[in-house]
């Protein structure tokens, strides 16, 4: 029970210590490419292969923060209380533009899997790349893919949308602040939310309308998709 203890405080400590660390070179740089949750991750990487921490006993002691992460995505829920008129009255156009971009991106999935030939597992662990990662990681284990895979593809899908992203819209000339919050929210879940409330309330609460659509739909669509093909 000490050995549990000690072993769930060290791995706390460390990823916080990890946390904090990038998030120092995130706020002193200011590159989105910078976003703690990729230097922190490939400083827990790093520090897991030079350590003797075995993987399952840092995945064990670092479990109190899955709750955590559920905890995050709920609390997107205050923009778009704070907005809900808005909601009421563009309620087509927001799940139009959503749905649309969810689709077209589960279309790109399988259109590249069928161009490099991917394997059934690997398809399974790339399609919901596009919805924010605790309802990517159910999808996945129900179509049998891999979820360490399903979490790579999510950040790495999200970590470019994000800096690619901003400056897409910038070149296209979209100035609308829904547009770009729901552009974000759908292409980079939680972390598009994020950026977009950094521009303003309304943008954020587009985008965490984004992210919650773009995730409840995929949900629907993916049971069904294997009738559609």
């Amino acid at each position: 029970m000490i050995l549990l203890t000690v072993n769930a405080v060290f791995c706390i400590a460390i990823t916080l210590a990890c946390y904090f660390l990038g998030l120092r070179f995130y706020r002193k740089y200011q590159k989105a490419w910078l976003n703690p949750l990729y230097t922190s991750s490939l400083l827990l990487i790093f520090l897991l292969i030079v350590s003797p921490i075995q993987e399952g006993a840092y995945q064990q002691g670092s479990s109190v923060f899955s709750p955590l992460l559920q905890l995050a995505v709920v609390s997107l829920a205050v923009p778009l209380y704070k907005q809900w008129s808005f909601l009421k009255k563009n309620y087509k156009k927001i799940c139009i533009g959503v749905m649309s971009g969810t689709v077209l991106g589960v279309i790109a999935v399988l259109e590249m899997s069928r161009i490099f030939h991917l394997q059934e597992q690997l398809l399974a662990s790339l399609i919901p790349r596009s919805a924010t990662l605790p309802i990517a990681l159910t999808i996945s284990s129900d179509l049998g893919g891999i979820t360490s895979t399903t979490v790579l593809f999510v950040i790495m899908s999200a970590l470019i949308s994000l800096i690619i992203g901003p400056i897409l819209l910038k070149k296209l000339g979209i100035k609308s602040k829904s547009a770009k919050g729901l552009a974000m929210g759908t292409s980079a879940q939680m972390l598009g939310a994020n950026r977009s409330l950094l521009w303003g309330e309304e943008e954020g609460a587009m985008g965490s309308v984004a992210m919650t659509i773009s995730a409840l739909f995929l949900t629907i669509l993916v049971p069904i998709l294997p009738y559609i093909l």
